[in-house]
């Protein structure tokens, strides 16, 4: 399906580092500027506690996914080098040296900040040390109650060996002594996943809400494990494995079983990271070391809690007064009419939706479920990348499968970490008679498409929803995303196409308005940059604004390269990695990266091209990059819309101008707060705020009409 197409090439002698910035090192960037939010004292106590682990979510799966890849390359003996000119042993070299001082970052934002924070309203994890009698009384009733039976200790001898240790499990190591002959040994003792990490301890005069965590309540119990025993040494331990493992699917005839197999493969994966405690003796992390064939300087000695990603449960603390306002999506102006069916609002005009701003339930959810219930519609049609785990998506399909409609589905197997719950979904929409297919082979499937097939008199009348982000109602509330409802005869005929092509042998390249990866989408984004070129050489504005998630695509930044040259200006707003050097004299002065964080994850693809005044504008599923564009199948469509394009322009615009939780990226890879430098930057406020404002401000204003 990949095309190629001329290349247009930035007038720079120069290659390397000198145009790109490293990808995984921009990541880390990117990361740490989430822990900016979290030392940000101005945010609620809970949300900087949401923020940190955040902050550890993200750098688990950074481990898995790109230092596991990395590392393979290594054993491969990979010697190609990436867009920026480093080799993978470079790269891994210079993540050692990133990745602690984020980490020691953490951990002092942990105990110098947030921990005392906590402490001073109310919310104590406290350590076993620090209990008092009662306290220990009631872990004590809890451990023999709901721990001390499934605890399974395995001990490592010439007799057992040392045990597998699965992905991000977290265990105990025990050194013990027998009481007569001195003899040491060691034994690990794994903790329960199911079991809360956070044991929740009677209030007191100090605090309302008081914790101790798991390790330290089995830590402080172990004598009924080891009966006898003298118990030398306790520590928690941690190991992240590699997930970039994937199977081969030339040769599959059953794309199921070869993702089952490949979750198989990655549980029993590489161990890319050891996690030990800095009081863990020397002796007993040599030992697990040397049993997981973990290199030193895989092995990071953490000063403070191991795994944070586990603070989510505190953030979650019903404590209002220490979170952000909640906020409560407003219906969509457009939607706002419960009596009248999205059909007959859809035929008005196309609708753009901006999450979770507006409602997903009452725009994205009403779509699916009423085309399931509604007896006019023949046939639904829909791509399935990740979604709730309790989806009424999933049950609206059933049901319309079962009242006899035609339903096919596009299930993603390989969602990377949905994999299991996209495997359990599609064999329970087979049951139900869905049709579902899983896309094409050596690519996945990440494009967000939703069609329902109408007969409405003597014709059949076709309608779609495109959107930027999953059908998932619980991160439609978390994540900022663009969904656009239409029946133009022109896009809905491409998106029928598309899904011939996903469920059947169809290899159209005629989309009429749709950008489609790998078909189409490359070669008509630097067409757009092409044209905008031709405007800055006849004397004309030429201006190029886009908003994705991450930019990495060496065409696409050698294009942009070319345009700035040629007086285009262009503005991005990236919210992660960012491998364009914006800036450069005679190379990018003409590119301005910004990056926004929030309350709300920036997840919306938004692109305009202003044309010479008949601005064009794109939303979708793909970010500038080699994934999307190349190994992914993805749809970009227009909006067409006045109204709408008129809010992707406040949308657009808005997001240049933030500044607070607004980072600007300098030529030399530094991100500074936009705060931090207004003389460059209008004070344009906090982008999520505002918007949320305008939206409660336009519904007002709706009502009143």
């Amino acid at each position: 399906m990949q095309t190629d197409s001329p290349l247009i090439e930035a007038d720079a002698s120069q290659e390397g580092s000198a145009l790109f910035f490293n990808r995984e090192l921009s990541w880390l960037d990117f990361n740490e500027r989430v822990l900016e939010l979290a030392e940000d004292e101005r945010h609620p106590l809970l949300e900087r506690v949401r923020f940190l682990a955040i902050f550890a979510s993200n750098l688990d799966e950074f481990f898995m996914k790109r230092v596991g890849g990395l590392q393979r390359q290594r054993a491969a003996r990979v010697t190609s080098r990436t867009i920026d000119g480093l080799s993978p042993d470079e790269q891994l070299t210079l993540i050692h040296q990133k990745v602690p001082k984020l980490v020691a970052r953490q951990m002092r934002c942990w105990f110098e900040s947030i921990h005392p924070g906590l402490k001073q309203h109310g919310i104590r994890i406290c350590r076993w040390a620090e209990l008092d009698d009662a306290d220990r009384v009631h872990a004590r009733q809890f451990f023999h109650e709901q721990v001390f039976p499934i605890l399974t200790p395995l001990a490592v001898d010439p007799g057992h060996p040392f045990p597998f240790i699965s992905n991000l499990s977290k265990s105990l190591g025990v050194s013990l002594e027998h009481p007569t002959t001195g003899e040491q040994s060691f034994v690990r003792v794994k903790l329960p996943e199911n079991l809360p990490r956070w044991v929740r301890l009677p209030p007191n005069h100090e605090a309302d809400d008081r914790f101790v965590s798991l390790e330290n309540v089995i830590s402080g119990n172990l004598e009924p494990l080891f009966p006898g025993m003298k118990i030398l040494e306790t520590h928690l331990f941690r190991v992240t494995r590699n997930a970039d493992v994937e199977a081969d699917e030339e040769d599959a005839d059953d794309l199921l079983s070869v993702v089952e197999q490949e979750l198989r493969q990655r549980r029993m994966a590489r161990v890319v990271r050891l996690e030990t405690p800095d009081t863990m003796g020397e002796e007993m992390r040599d030992k697990i070391r040397r049993a997981l064939h973990v290199a030193e300087e895989d092995t990071y000695v953490i000063e403070g809690p191991i795994d944070m990603d586990d603070l989510m449960s505190l953030a979650d603390l019903e404590r209002p007064e220490l979170l952000f306002e909640t906020w409560k999506p407003t219906v969509p102006p457009r939607f706002s009419d419960e009596d009248a069916d999205v059909f007959s609002v859809i035929r008005a005009g196309d609708v753009l939706v901006h999450h979770p701003y507006e409602s997903f339930t009452a725009s994205v959810e009403r779509f699916v479920l009423e085309a399931a219930e509604d007896p006019a519609v023949l046939a639904i049609k829909m791509t399935l990348y990740r979604t709730s785990r309790e989806s009424a998506f999933v049950e609206a399909l059933i049901r319309a499968a079962e009242e006899g409609k035609q339903v096919a589905v596009l299930v993603e197997l390989k969602a990377r970490f949905d994999e299991q719950r996209n495997v359990r979904i599609a064999q329970r929409l087979e049951k139900a008679g869905v049709h579902v297919v899983y896309g094409i082979l050596g690519y996945k499937t990440h494009t967000k498409l939703a069609m329902a097939v109408r007969q409405e008199g003597d014709r059949l009348r076709t309608y779609v929803h495109v959107g930027t982000g999953n059908y998932n109602p619980r991160t439609a509330a978390l994540y900022t995303d663009i969904g656009l409802f239409t029946c133009d005869d022109a896009l809905v005929g491409d998106v029928i196409e598309l899904f011939h092509t996903l469920t059947g042998r169809s290899a159209s390249r005629t989309y009429r308005k749709l950008l489609v990866a790998p078909t189409n989408m490359r070669d008509r984004f630097l067409e757009h940059i092409r044209i905008e070129i031709d405007h800055a050489n006849a004397g004309k504005p030429a201006r190029i604004t886009a908003k994705m998630n991450q930019l990495q695509d060496e065409k696409i930044i050698r294009a942009l390269y070319g345009a700035s040259q040629a007086g285009v200006k262009i503005d991005l707003v990236v919210r992660g990695f960012c491998c364009l050097r914006p800036g450069v004299p005679g190379l990018s002065e003409n590119i301005r990266v910004v990056s926004i964080l929030g309350r709300f994850l920036e997840h919306s693809r938004v692109f305009r091209f202003d044309n010479d005044g008949d601005p064009v504008h794109l939303i979708g599923s793909a970010d500038w990059m080699v994934r999307n564009l190349d190994y992914r199948v993805e749809a970009v469509a227009p909006v067409e819309d006045a109204t709408a394009k008129r809010r992707l322009d406040e949308l657009l615009d808005l997001s240049m101008d933030a500044s607070e939780h607004a980072w600007h990226l300098g030529p030399d890879g530094t991100w500074t707060s936009v705060e931090n430098d207004t003389d460059d930057h209008p004070a344009g406020g906090e982008l999520q705020e505002t918007l949320m404002r305008r939206t409660v401000e336009g519904q007002r204003t709706h009502r009143r009409r």
